[in-house]
């Protein structure tokens, strides 16, 4: 019986765009299972196009977080680069070069009601930032500029190091600081966000960039179902914000897609393990909850914003995200 031909090796699509970017980055450096590369972006402004957010663009200095919280939502955009393995978000950090003469072009695009935000997919203060200082020049370069409106997401306690910036930044621009806080229970945090700072040292953060000048509140995001969202938890929360002299303080309920859920699931069977099947039935069809948890979050937190002083000029900001509603009762927020 005559053998059949060999088959010609399986010849890999090509890659395009990000992916091809991605790939030809150079390493930096090695740390705690985590790789540092160059990415030659083409663009550092990125609008944005949901409607439920209260900005128009986005800006995200670093590719991929060490933080490594078990619930992030932002895993996906490591699979631009054709990155599958959820992991690699938070093992293989990309940082993006000549970001501020980028921005320089780019800001003539910005219209001065059009917010930007920073650090909406990765943490503009994580890690790597202590040594390659890409927010620094990103923000060096909005001090020179008018009129602009500015929020910045972070965890990070690097913050402080920018306090002069900052300052120079928010002279002549609206700016805003969120540093997200989604629990006070320092063992819980240190679980579900294994290489962020702890929530305590958070505060103080709020507390130290305000008495400088620098306007800054908390985002609790997310609020995990049946682990994080116990109404005296919240409360505790809005409670400590308003003593750190917090600004302001809003709440955003769960986002799990697929890549996340890949991660987030077996996280959950270890630590909760009577969760996982309520998690996996509730995330199993789509990504958020349900709009009645959404409105019962939202109640609380506006309720917990009134009680605790949280008005005036910067209860516009908070209610971009979750409109003041009636308070339902007080009780376990149920998700399933």
């Amino acid at each position: 019986m005559a053998s059949l031909p060999l088959l010609p090796p399986p010849v890999k699509p090509a890659l395009v765009g990000i992916a091809r970017l991605a790939a030809q980055g150079e390493s930096l450096r090695e740390g705690h299972d985590v790789k540092y590369f160059t990415l030659p972006a083409r663009s550092l402004l990125n609008r944005c196009t949901a409607p439920r957010m209260p900005f128009t663009w986005t800006i995200n200095p670093y590719r991929g977080c060490e933080f490594a919280c078990k619930y992030c939502y932002a895993r996906y955009t490591h699979e631009f680069m054709e990155m599958r393995d959820g992991v690699d978000f938070e093992r293989k950090i990309y940082v993006k070069q000549h970001a501020a003469d980028m921005l320089r072009r780019e800001l003539r695009r910005v219209r001065p009601e059009q917010g930007i935000a920073i650090g909406t997919a990765t943490d503009p203060y994580q890690p790597a930032e202590r040594r390659y200082e890409v927010t620094r020049a990103i923000l060096e370069e909005m001090a020179r500029h008018r009129g602009l409106e500015i929020g910045i997401v972070s965890k990070s306690t690097l913050l402080l190091r920018d306090v002069d910036i900052l300052k120079r930044v928010g002279e002549h621009n609206r700016l805003f600081v969120n540093v997200t806080i989604t629990t006070l229970d320092i063992h819980l945090a240190r679980t579900l966000e294994p290489r962020a700072p702890r929530p305590d040292l958070r505060l103080d953060t709020v507390r130290k960039l305000n008495e400088a000048g620098v306007d800054a509140g908390v985002i609790c995001a997310p609020v995990l179902p049946q682990i994080t969202d116990k109404p005296a938890d919240l409360e505790n929360l809005v409670r400590a914000t308003a003593q750190a002299g917090g600004k302001y303080i809003y709440a955003n309920p769960l986002f799990l897609k697929p890549c996340s859920a890949a991660i987030f699931l077996p996280f959950l069977q270890k630590e909760f393990p009577s969760l996982v099947e309520k998690y996996r039935r509730r995330f199993e069809s789509k990504a958020f909850l349900s709009p009645a948890y959404h409105k019962r979050i939202s109640e609380l937190m506006a309720k917990l914003r009134l009680k605790y002083g949280f008005q005036g000029r910067y209860e516009r900001y908070s209610g971009n995200t979750h409109p003041d509603a009636p308070m339902q009762q007080d009780k376990q927020l149920s998700l399933f």
